[in-house]
Order: structure tokens, then C-alpha cells, then sequence
């Protein structure tokens, strides 16, 4: 790549050219024949913004709230494992970055960074944990008491993953953690990822089969309700009929996610099956939405379809890679400014403003010419 980048993609550019295959794939890939990958990104082309005009925009406010925190723009950062691959900061770097940026960062319990260790990169930081139901039901207790102390506000508790989803850039990698690196929220036991032969598979597949529970059900989602008085999302649904029961169970946030398209390939592109989550909870608890966010555009239409914010995954890793915790920086203050530029377009002065009657879908509009 040559210059400074101007989208998405040139950070991704850099990024391939610069990690180790294996690593690149491990964050590119999805599942199978990556069918959904490819559509949460082109899905958002299916939906088209219908702008009003003549609005007044010369003061904006981009502003909104998660689960009660304010943030300066509804984009907020995903649980991406083992940042410290993509840049020797790793996780400490992305807290560092959302924290100047005035937004959230969600933790991923397969951190290479420890959830004290991001605690302290970034003190006065908006910060959630992503939780897995371990088989030892201790451990996943410990988690979240360790998160509370650490003045974590939420738990995001992954719905989707019993087993791990076939990804087969990992398996012909024979994927690993790098030998320097860790799984630093499981040094004290035996649930580390590193420095362990797991034959011809992907090591994260084999390492999943052995430690997260694939028995996990709704009964689990009451435990943890009991367990914590933290907000809690359910991350990972994609029908209206689990989201309704997640409610009545008790959580506060639903995150419709396909795991970015890394667990079963062929699932709908998370903005198309948004609009029926939305519908589904009745407004009785926030919805986000991850997967395919690449542009500000993209943005305002996951928040006119219902979502309260958007959270990005792999190009907070590419502006990682490019530069730490500046490029991280770089990536959230791009998609900042063509949020802001595309709520301009679109006459929305506050977040408030965004709303339902700025899209259609193109299917719809096709049968109207």
C-alpha cells in the first residue's frame, strides 16, 4: 500500500502483505465455502437510503448510549481474539484507542491481554466482556467476578458457539497461537491455547471441543442472570422466536451476530435478519448488530433498520496492523467522520433522527418502477 489510507480496505491491503499467512487467514476467514462472509458485506448494497434535504445539518451531534454508557458515535468495538497477533499491544492498544475515541471496546475472553491488563491500559475506559460458557462452570464464574471488579459494564455472553465453526483456512494452516503469546485470562490453569500439539486440526477447534460447553442452553442464560447484577447481551441470535426468549429470560441487549460469518456458513447477513430482531423485542431491550460494517453508510443503515450501535471486528484488526493503537485510532475516527457525513446527506442532525423511513430495501423499490 502505498500512501495514507483512505478506506477499509487499504488498511486490510496493508495487513495482508504484512502478517504471517496463517495469522491473515485466521482473521480473514469464515466458515466453509464463505457464502455469508462475502454477504454480510454485500448485504448492505441491497438496502438504499432515501435522504431528505434542506435540513439545517451545520450542527451535528453523533452521540448515543450502550446499555445506559454514553458514546460518542454508535460504533463501538467487537471481541476479536488474540490482538496480540495482529500488533505487539494487542488488546491493551484497541482499549487505549477506544478510550481516546470516546467509545466501547468488548474484550474477548480468548485475550491475549488479561482483563485486569486492558483495565489498566485505559482506567477511565468504556469496557464489556465476551463471555463462553466453559464446562467448568468455575471458570466462567471467575470471568465474570473478575470483570466486575475490573469496573467492566457488561457481559456479552456468546449463544452461537458449542462447538467451533469449520474454518478451512485454519485447518489447511494447522492453526496456533504463536508461541510467544497466550491466552492471558487462563494463565493459572489448564485452558491456555498455547504451547499445545493439537494434531492435524485447527488447534482452536480442538481447543473448543475440550473446554466450552456444547450442552449450554437457556438454563445457563438464568444462571448467569443470577450470578451478576452487570448488564447482559446475548450475542450470537438470529431469529426473532430466541430473541423473544432471551427477553423473557432476563438480558438486556441482543447483538444480532453471525460470529462474522465464522461459525455456520449459508446464515443470513446479519443487516437482513435485523430488521425481525428488532420487531421481535418489542423495544424492550437494545439491539446491536455486528458483521460486514465497512463503511459510514453502513452504519446509518444498521441504525435506521433498529440498532442502537454497530460493532466492528476486523477492521479495528487491520488498523491495528497498520499501526497499534494510532491506527486503531484511525480506523474508529474514519468511520466516525463518514458516519457523520452520511447522516448529513441523509438530513439526520442527531443520532435521534435516524429512522426507518430512510430505507428500502432494493428488492422493493425494483417492484414499484
Amino acid at each position: 500500500m502505498s500512501g495514507k489510507p483512505v478506506c477499509v480496505a487499504d488498511f486490510e491491503h496493508y495487513a495482508k502483505t504484512f502478517l504471517p499467512k496463517s495469522v491473515y487467514d485466521y482473521y480473514r476467514s469464515g466458515a466453509d465455502d464463505q457464502e455469508t462472509l462475502a454477504d454480510n458485506v454485500a448485504a448492505f448494497s441491497r438496502w438504499k437510503l432515501y435522504p431528505r434535504v434542506l435540513r439545517d445539518v451545520s450542527v451535528m451531534d453523533l452521540s448515543t448510549s450502550v446499555l445506559g454508557q454514553k458514546i460518542s458515535m454508535p460504533v463501538c468495538v467487537a471481541a476479536t481474539a488474540m490482538q496480540r497477533m495482529a500488533h505487539p499491544d494487542g488488546e491493551t492498544a484497541t482499549a487505549k484507542a477506544c478510550h481516546a475515541m470516546g467509545t466501547g471496546m468488548m474484550l474477548s475472553s480468548w485475550a491475549t491481554s488479561s482483563i485486569e491488563e486492558v483495565a489498566e491500559a485505559a482506567p477511565g475506559g468504556l469496557r464489556w466482556l465476551q463471555l463462553y460458557v466453559y464446562k467448568d462452570r468455575e471458570v466462567t464464574k471467575s470471568l465474570v467476578k473478575r470483570a466486575e471488579r475490573a469496573g467492566y459494564k457488561g457481559i456479552f455472553v456468546t449463544v452461537d458457539t458449542p462447538f467451533l465453526g469449520r474454518r478451512i483456512d485454519d485447518v489447511r494452516n494447522k492453526f496456533q497461537l504463536p508461541p510467544h503469546l497466550r491466552l492471558k485470562n487462563f494463565s493459572s490453569n489448564n485452558l491456555d491455547f498455547s504451547g499445545r500439539d493439537f494434531g492435524e486440526d485447527s488447534g482452536l477447534a480442538v481447543y473448543v471441543a475440550n473446554a466450552i460447553d456444547a450442552s449450554v442452553n437457556w438454563e445457563d442464560i438464568k444462571w448467569l442472570r443470577g450470578l451478576t447484577s452487570l448488564p447482559i447481551v446475548a450475542k450470537g441470535i438470529l431469529r426473532a422466536d430466541d430473541a423473544k426468549e432471551a427477553v423473557k429470560l432476563g438480558v438486556d441487549g441482543i447483538l444480532v451476530s453471525n460470529h462474522g460469518a465464522r461459525q455456520l456458513d449459508g446464515v443470513p447477513a446479519t443487516i437482513d435478519i435485523l430488521p425481525e430482531i428488532v420487531e421481535a423485542v418489542e423495544g424492550k431491550v437494545e439491539v446491536f448488530l455486528d458483521g460486514g460494517i465497512r463503511k459510514g453508510t453502513d452504519i446509518l443503515k444498521a441504525l435506521a433498520l433498529g440498532a442502537k450501535a454497530v460493532f466492528i471486528g476486523r477492521p479495528l484488526i487491520w488498523g491495528l496492523v497498520y499501526q497499534g493503537e494510532e491506527g486503531a485510532k484511525e480506523v474508529l475516527q474514519m468511520l466516525k467522520e463518514e458516519f457523520r457525513l452520511a447522516m448529513a446527506l441523509t438530513g439526520c442532525r442527531t443520532v435521534k433522527e435516524i429512522g426507518r423511513t430512510l430505507i428500502r430495501r432494493h428488492e422493493v423499490l425494483l417492484s414499484k418502477i
